[in-house]
């Protein structure tokens, strides 16, 4: 009897031992399985941040001409000699004031080829021939901000010289893209004259033209533009979108 139950004993022990290791066994399967899970949440991989903006280079021709329903399909028809010449169409825009006032904006890929482009008799003809009526303005500048998400197709080209660069976008960060938003412009683009990088032209989409103007030609904007050390007279242009 003895025997017995000294046998009942060690079993009653080994079945203790057993589920006291099955509990720690269980808390310990239920730590990894917390953390895995962890682990896999850590492990979601962060949105990649947006491409830094590259500046790039651009060419813009603006010329007055007799009739624009004539003058477009010539514009048309050449667009294989500037693709040819490393540019490619932006924008046309025709004055509001004046319809006839055309303004051409042109993403260049190789600055001296598109120089050769416009000094190549070929294109005075080929402009001569659609109407040009006055001496075209050909100017080549390096944006340095774009936003292309930009969809107003009204627009104001401001462009100035200033004294220091570096100064004058002080002043005009310090404005701010609100202050602007508030007088009906948004910013669009920001560029430096290539041959001058002290020359600068700026261009706003206006959300409020009469806003805009306004804010545009206010003693205060002048006053501004002063500080920031602006040179002469800034040249202003209204255009639309040519459709």
């Amino acid at each position: 009897m003895k025997k017995n139950n000294t046998i009942l004993k060690k079993l009653l022990a080994l079945s203790l031992i057993a589920a006291l290791f099955s509990c720690n066994n269980a808390e310990g399967n239920k730590e990894e399985t917390v953390k895995t899970a962890d682990s896999t949440v850590s492990a979601t991989p962060t949105p990649a941040p947006a491409p830094a903006f590259t500046p790039f280079d651009v060419l813009v021709i603006s010329h007055t001409v007799k009739d624009y329903d004539k003058w477009r399909p010539a514009f048309d028809t050449d667009a294989t000699a500037r693709k040819t010449g490393g540019m490619e169409d932006m924008v046309v825009g025709r004055g509001i004031d004046n319809s006839n006032n055309i303004i051409i904006a042109m993403k260049v890929s190789d600055v001296q080829k598109a120089r050769d482009f416009v000094a190549d008799p070929r294109l005075k003809d080929v402009m001569g021939k659609a109407g040009v009526t006055s001496k075209p303005g050909i100017e080549f500048f390096r944006a340095i901000r774009y936003n292309p998400d930009s969809k107003e197709k009204q627009w104001v080209v401001v462009t100035h010289r200033v004294k220091d660069f570096d100064a004058w976008v002080k002043v005009y960060d310090g404005e701010g893209t609100a202050q602007r938003a508030s007088e009906g412009m948004v910013d669009v683009a920001l560029a430096r004259g290539i041959e001058d990088p002290n020359m600068v032209q700026i261009v706003f989409d206006i959300t409020d033209m009469a806003k805009a103007k306004a804010a545009i030609t206010s003693d205060a904007k002048k006053k501004l533009m002063m500080s920031a050390g602006v040179e002469g007279m800034p040249k202003i242009e209204f255009y639309k979108t040519a459709e």
